[in-house]
């Protein structure tokens, strides 16, 4: 079982940044491909990056590739979404999710835990 805590949310205007943060529980945590997805008021949930146990694999949405950053700390258990260039259609509720399997990618049935989520607005 593992469980995941999202941080780093907030308020934040057009074109600046904020940094999420996933903590993860349990000792295999780097065997475990990661992912961020986004779900805003309305629409589905959808994907956002992935990368995997090793942290030598990212995948990234196009909507936000250039702009957001995945990287890992299996030392901590961690895993952390850089977002720059923000902009108001990147508002939304934030999630981590860890895929057992080491899979990864824009297939939100690969992953078997979710947290609970973090918001992120971004203002015009």
């Amino acid at each position: 079982q593992v469980q995941l805590v999202e941080s780093g949310g907030g308020l934040v205007q057009a074109g600046g940044s904020l940094r999420l943060s996933c903590a993860a529980s349990g000792r295999i945590f780097s065997t475990y491909a990661m992912g961020w997805f986004r779900q805003a008021p309305g629409k589905e949930r959808e994907f956002v990056a992935s990368i995997g146990g090793s942290g030598t694999s990212t995948y990234y949405a196009e909507s936000v590739a250039g702009r957001f950053a995945i990287n890992r700390d299996n030392a901590k258990n961690t895993v952390d979404l850089q977002m720059n260039s923000l902009k108001p259609e990147d508002t939304a509720v934030y999630y981590c999710a860890a895929d057992r399997f080491n899979r990864g990618g824009n297939y939100p049935e690969r992953y078997a835990y979710w947290g609970q989520g973090t918001q992120v607005t971004v203002s015009s």
